[in-house]
């Protein structure tokens, strides 16, 4: 189980970016193809850039072309929240960070990717952070 924080938004706003209160505090989403981890391919561990929970594996990353980094799985089922999101008209699955209750993406199940699991966690590049492994 994971520890839980918890700020108020503006002490949110004051350790973050525009950008990333954007992303992680209002759900927003990052523009396709521009994110830091999009093709990164570097060994190591993603975490949440807001409370910096360990949340996926760079074994777990694949090039899914979507325009975001995309994970087959996550670290384990405690690390992240699962929501129904229709903000859009259709049902579709957020995914938040279990700790900070950040916004990081969604996922997305049945679309056929050569992966182990039938899942594709689209994440923000922004909600991110790379912890590279040790050489």
């Amino acid at each position: 189980m994971v520890e839980k924080i918890v700020k108020t938004e503006e002490q949110w706003r004051e350790e973050l970016s525009d950008e990333e209160f954007r992303v992680l505090r209002e759900a927003g989403t990052e523009a396709p193809f521009t994110g830091e981890y999009t093709d990164t391919e570097t060994e190591g561990v993603y975490a949440c850039r807001a409370c910096g929970t360990e949340l996926f594996r760079s074994t777990e990353k694949f090039h899914s072309g979507c325009g975001w980094p995309s994970f087959f799985s996550a670290l384990s089922g405690d690390r992240i929240i699962e929501i129904d999101d229709y903000a859009l008209g259709m049902k579709r699955t957020e995914v938040r960070c279990a700790a900070c209750d950040s916004h990081l993406g969604h996922v997305f199940a049945g679309e056929g990717y050569a992966t182990p699991t039938d899942l594709r966690y689209c994440i923000n590049s922004v909600s991110l952070t790379l912890q590279p492994s040790q050489q």
